[in-house]
C-alpha cells in the first residue's frame, strides 16, 4: 500500500466531518488484528462517533471483509458512496457490525427482560475504498458475503458510477436504465430533459 494516506486533506467523509483530521492516526484494535493476520488496511482514525475507519485497496476488499466476518462482524449495516469533490476521488464505504455477539451481550446486560443501558453499543468498523475518478471505477462485490449488499451496491452504482464485479444484478436501481450520467457525482450535469423510452 502506498505511504501516502488515502485521505485528501479537507475532503469530507460520509459523515460530513473533515477527513484531514483522520491522517496520522494510531492503529485501532481492528487494524492491529488485521495486520497480525497478514491483511493490509490503512488506519484512518475514528469517525465522529469513535468507530474505527480503515482504508482498503479494491482487490483486498473481499479478503478483509471475509476476515472481519469470520471475526464476528457479521452484519453489513450500510454500504454507500460519496464524491470527495472536484478533482477528488470517489469512495465506496462499508459499515460492519458484530450483530450476533451484540444480541448476546445486550440480552445479558438487560437480563433478557429490561431496558438496555444507554451506554450499550455494538462493536463496529468502517471500511473505505478510494478510487481515482479518472481511473477504473470497479470494486469486487460483497454480495457473496452479505446479501444486504444487493440493492445498496446497485444504488451506489446508479448514483456514482462505481461498478461492483460479481454482482448478480449489475444494473441501475433508481434511475431509468438508459439514463446518462450519475446524479450524485459532484461533476454531474443535469440534462435539460429526459424522454421516457417505451418500457415494453
Amino acid at each position: 500500500m502506498p505511504e501516502e494516506s488515502p485521505v485528501t486533506p479537507g475532503a469530507a467523509d460520509a459523515t460530513g466531518s473533515e477527513a484531514g483530521a483522520l491522517q496520522a492516526a494510531d492503529p485501532g484494535p481492528v487494524a492491529t488484528w488485521l495486520s497480525g493476520q497478514g491483511f493490509d488496511a490503512t488506519t484512518l482514525g475514528p469517525d465522529h462517533s469513535g468507530v474505527e475507519l480503515l482504508g482498503v485497496e479494491p482487490a483486498a476488499l473481499p479478503l478483509v471483509a471475509t476476515a472481519l466476518k469470520a471475526a464476528g462482524y457479521d452484519y453489513l449495516q450500510c454500504q454507500g458512496g460519496y464524491d470527495e469533490g472536484p478533482g477528488g476521488r470517489l469512495v465506496s464505504f462499508y459499515h460492519l457490525v458484530k450483530l450476533a455477539s451484540m444480541v448476546g451481550q445486550f440480552s445479558a446486560m438487560a437480563d433478557g427482560n429490561g431496558p438496555l443501558p444507554a451506554e450499550a453499543r455494538p462493536e463496529e468498523v468502517r471500511l473505505k475504498v478510494f478510487l481515482p475518478r479518472d481511473g477504473a471505477l470497479s470494486i469486487p462485490s460483497l454480495y457473496g458475503l452479505f446479501r444486504g449488499a444487493d440493492w445498496q451496491e446497485r444504488e451506489t452504482f446508479d448514483m456514482f458510477g462505481i461498478s461492483y464485479e460479481g454482482h448478480p444484478h449489475p444494473k441501475r436501481l433508481l434511475m431509468p436504465e438508459d439514463w446518462k450520467g450519475y446524479p450524485l457525482r459532484k461533476d454531474y450535469v443535469q440534462p435539460d430533459f429526459y424522454e421516457m423510452q417505451d418500457a415494453y
